[in-house]
């Protein structure tokens, strides 16, 4: 959670970031830690029931959950989201491939045990390259 508050602490408005893993394999305790590097206040918790949450830090961030969006085609303003005065983190990200912006950072997380997940960071923009860079190398 610390290589997340990290992360959260360089996010601008407009960024957008996926989370893919298995259930229970860490993606709303990794967006815990980004919202506690905004420095959001509120408890984050999965947005399963809700697709978005929104928590006031110092830019808004938006916890989108687009599992139960694969068999739709409804659009639910993914723009306002996605180049709004935001970060925008999106778990599921894959049954809403068409609407997600090219620049992003997209974040696979892989259960190893009950202590240890192996994450996987791929970014898209040269911008998240350099924040990769400083963070993790």
């Amino acid at each position: 959670m610390e290589a997340a508050r990290k992360l959260g602490e360089r996010l601008e408005a407009g960024d957008v970031l996926t989370l893919e893993g298995d259930l229970g394999s860490g993606k709303t305790t990794f967006t815990k830690g980004l919202g506690k590097g905004l420095g959001v206040k509120r408890t984050i918790n999965s947005p399963t029931f809700t697709i978005v949450k929104e928590y006031m830090g110092r830019i808004p961030l938006f916890h989108m959950d687009a599992y139960r969006l694969e068999e739709s085609e409804e659009d639910i303003g993914f723009d306002e989201y996605f180049h709004g005065d935001g970060a925008t983190v999106v778990e599921w990200a894959q049954y809403i491939e068409e609407y997600l912006p090219e620049a992003r950072l997209d974040i696979t997380i892989t259960y190893v045990n009950e202590t240890v997940r192996s994450i996987e960071l791929k970014p898209n923009v040269e911008r998240f390259e350099k924040i990769c860079e400083e963070l993790f190398v």
